[in-house]
């Protein structure tokens, strides 16, 4: 089989996003148990934006080809995979290495997109439907009737547990900036400015008794915030470390505090209950991961594919200008996901 010439966004150490580096190299045949897939759609979310700053707790060193999900259609298979999977979509989680026209992936990794189900829409709901589901449903445990709140609930996270929130049956109180609140409406949420210096007071006026779970993406003392306005018997799931990213110093010392001061929440004898949500717990009991992951992801994808879940494009950006994307994931000023789709014609 002739190699493949895929074209890479490359991330050369920590800089600016018009630093992004364009790059062509071969893709040689897929080996045993492997895949290649045309990529038609990868997100850029916050990972990406910490792993340009160095920032990212785990990321590999530099350079590297960012990219934590992707949705493709398979061209070619390795010896031991059917090649009836050529010709068909597949979402998958890779933390690193999405950002390219083309990847070699694990077959066993690929979980696969319901027919006529838009790749960019269904790429909002890889890394993000995933998260949003397990922080619900498996972390949470919140149950239909019950409160919650999402810090967040424009972004690409915080929109997706917002509505599958709604859909069971769950009261959702979102935060952002006002500009967004129309949209938070939209989804079936309560707005509230999270710059608004009684944060705390205007969610409690919504729920007097608290709420029954917290999802912060932010960290930082805000934090504290967020545990304190949880009813008796309340969780709150923290999911990332945003009030940080442009603080310097080390990549993991937010975190390695954000976990003390976790354990030291769960120590006490409040009936209250703090995690930290991470997307790759588990993962070195290889079949379970995956088998988990088949399930949650293709019945977040499934509910796209019924209607009852809308994608958050916020914009669909050609490949070779990934910079451009990463510049207007940062900027706060969309609602939903930045998604890059195939290079242009004039790159190719």
């Amino acid at each position: 089989m002739t190699a493949t010439t895929a074209l890479e966004i490359v991330l050369p150490g920590a800089v600016e996003p018009s630093e992004l580096q364009v790059v062509r190299r071969e893709l040689p045949a897929p080996g045993p148990g492997r895949a290649t897939l045309a990529v038609e759609a990868s997100g850029v979310s916050f990972a990406e934006q910490q792993m340009r700053r160095g920032k990212y707790y785990d990321q590999p060193p530099f350079p590297f080809v960012p990219g934590y999900d992707l949705v493709g259609t398979v061209t070619a298979t390795g010896p031991g995979v059917d090649p009836g999977l050529v010709g068909r979509r597949f979402a998958a989680l890779t933390k690193t290495g999405g950002w390219a026209s083309h990847a070699v992936l694990d077959a066993a990794d690929l979980v696969p997109v319901p027919d006529g189900v838009d790749p960019a829409e269904a790429e909002t709901f890889v890394v993000n439907g995933l998260t949003a589901w397990r922080m619900l449903h498996r972390v949470a445990g919140v149950r239909a009737g019950q409160t919650v709140l999402v810090h967040g609930a424009n972004g690409g996270v915080g929109s997706t547990l917002t509505q599958l929130a709604v859909l069971a049956g769950i009261r959702v109180i979102g935060t952002a900036s006002p500009r967004h609140h129309e949209a938070i409406r939209a989804l079936g949420a309560d707005p509230v400015d999270y710059r608004d210096p009684d944060l705390p007071g205007r969610v409690r006026e919504l729920a007097p008794g608290g709420v029954d779970a917290v999802f912060d993406h932010v960290g930082g003392p805000g934090i504290v915030d967020s545990f304190g306005l949880l009813a008796p018997g309340g969780t709150l799931v923290s999911y990332g470390t945003a009030a940080t990213r442009d603080e310097s110093g080390s990549s993991r010392l937010p975190v390695l505090k954000l976990f003390a001061r976790l354990m030291v929440w769960n120590a006490l004898p409040n009936g209250h209950r703090a995690t930290f949500f991470n997307i790759w717990a588990g993962s070195r009991r290889r079949s379970a991961f995956r088998a988990r992951l088949a399930a949650d992801l293709g019945a977040v994808l499934a509910l796209l594919a019924e209607g009852r879940l809308t994608a958050q494009v916020a914009a669909r950006v050609p490949l070779e200008r990934a910079g451009e994307a990463l510049e207007l994931a940062e900027s706060g000023t969309v609602t939903g996901k930045v998604v890059l789709v195939p290079p242009s014609a004039s790159a190719r």
